[in-house]
């Protein structure tokens, strides 16, 4: 888990940033702020709890940035709180200072607040928290190399698993031997123990145990709500914009995901209503993938592109800002020119890296492992979204469509097992069903939640 520190410089909450904001004034009315972002895992957390572990916490030397100076925190966490002992991980924090002096008007939501913005040298003075939760799961914070226009102070933290917060990769993960070791160690990456992560470190750095305020995005609202369930004690607010979970018992997998593939239609739609070449542009591309060896092309990182991998750029594709723009420009150069007669029609090494890009499963893996878990309530999710899928083939069969020369449909934010197959590894496949079943006794959400709040004293705004 990596931890970021920063000043906010202007509140305008545009990037997902996880972020942890010190500050003597309430939420609506922020001072200077330290913030600490990341991914939290929420579960309720007293300090008892973590009494086995002999607390390790290394913080740097300033050092800087363009307009920010900056903080290295180490901490030395339990990978299972629940355990007397065991194995521990790595969780990182950098904190960030921003350095223009000015009073500046901000907004988060509806709530309008000012921020003065303290400049070099006042590094430690005693502020207020706000923590951002980023979307995810199995996404780091991003790195600071300049003020971002709305930064004044933070913290922010990179989840468990994730960048430098002992991060789960393909290559790390190949270092266990069976499918029922993984599962076991994967367990504790959940936002239970992101909360678990996130109480832990308050308690170090908030003095004399303050509380803080939360502000979830996507994934972070999740969380968020977590924090919610277990731990409401450690919260001073909480914002949510965007990413409300489940809090019923059960899996609501397949409502989410029927839901999903409804709104991906229309997105497909209002993408070749934008660009209706591209539709002859992509039934060619799949119908090449599906006549090639091994139904699909060699990627440039070792992968595969096949029909149904292909479809995958929907994610960012179809719901991102430019997301239209970039995937119609991406089509623009998918052939290499033929510059010898006969040779033929080959898909550029330009498409293919571009695509890359887009894709992160192989980089990021505990997205596509953990993703559908998210939905779950002490029930296993058991591949819903391809069983959605499969309720919807005649509209996203990308074969089927290209030999009838219609519109290929892409695809939104599911896992299915052909993406972990042809983008991760194919042995992490077959440990998934394993990973889904494990979840299926786990509690991360309360059902008390509504007590939780009614008992608090926490602000919630959505």
């Amino acid at each position: 888990m990596c931890h970021y520190a920063l000043r906010l410089a202007s509140p305008m909450i545009s990037s997902p940033v996880s972020i942890c904001i010190r500050g003597s004034r309430s939420i609506d009315a922020l001072n200077p702020l330290r913030a600490l972002s990341g991914r939290l895992s929420p579960t309720r957390v007293s300090i008892s709890a973590m009494a086995n572990l002999e607390a390790v916490h290394n913080a740097g030397t300033w050092y800087s940035v363009p307009d920010l100076s900056l903080r290295d925190h180490r901490f030395t966490v339990p990978l299972d709180y629940s355990a007397s002992s065991g194995a521990n991980i790595a969780v990182f924090a950098r904190e960030v200072v921003a350095g223009n002096a000015s009073l500046l008007p901000g907004f988060i939501g509806s709530i309008e607040f000012f921020q003065d913005v303290q400049g070099f040298g006042k590094e430690d003075q005693q502020l207020s928290y706000l923590l951002y939760l980023q979307g995810g799961p199995g996404f780091e914070s991003p790195r600071p190399t300049e003020a971002s226009g709305w930064l004044k102070r933070a913290c922010e933290e990179y989840r468990r698993g994730t960048g430098l917060s002992t991060p789960l990769t393909v290559s790390s993960l190949s270092q266990f031997t069976t499918a029922a070791e993984m599962v076991e160690y994967l367990q504790h990456f959940r936002a239970d123990n992101i909360v678990k992560d996130a109480e832990f470190i308050r308690k170090h750095l908030v003095p004399d145990f303050g509380t803080w305020t939360v502000l979830g995005q996507s994934y972070g609202g999740f969380c968020a709500v977590t924090y919610l369930s277990f731990a409401p004690e450690g919260l001073k607010s909480v914002l949510l914009t965007g990413g409300l979970p489940p809090v019923g018992k059960g899996c609501t997998a397949d409502v989410v995901y029927k839901a999903c593939f409804e709104q991906v239609v229309h997105q497909n739609e209002k993408y070749y209503k934008r660009f209706p070449q591209d539709a002859k542009v992509v039934c060619d591309l799949v119908n090449y993938l599906a006549k090639a060896e091994g139904g699909g092309v060699p990627l440039p990182s070792g992968g595969i592109l096949t029909p149904k991998g292909l479809q995958t750029i929907g994610l960012a594709g179809l719901g991102s800002g430019g997301g239209f723009e970039r995937l119609h420009y991406m089509f623009e150069r998918v052939w290499d020119p033929e510059l010898v007669p006969g040779t033929g029609k080959r898909i550029s090494y330009y498409f293919l890296k571009a695509f890359e890009s887009w894709i992160e499963f192989d980089t990021n893996p505990l997205y596509a492992l953990l993703h559908e878990s998210i939905y779950c309530q002490g029930a296993p999710s058991k591949w819903s979204a391809q069983k959605i899928r499969s309720e919807h083939e005649n509209i996203f069969d990308p074969i089927g469509a290209a030999k009838e020369c219609r519109p290929v449909y892409f695809t939104g934010e599911a896992s299915a097992s052909h993406k972990i197959a042809r983008n991760i590894l194919i042995w992490l496949r077959c440990i998934l069903i394993d990973i889904i079943e494990a979840m299926r006794t786990k509690k991360i959400y309360s059902f008390n939640l509504g007590c939780n709040l009614q008992e608090g004293n926490q602000d919630i705004s959505l």
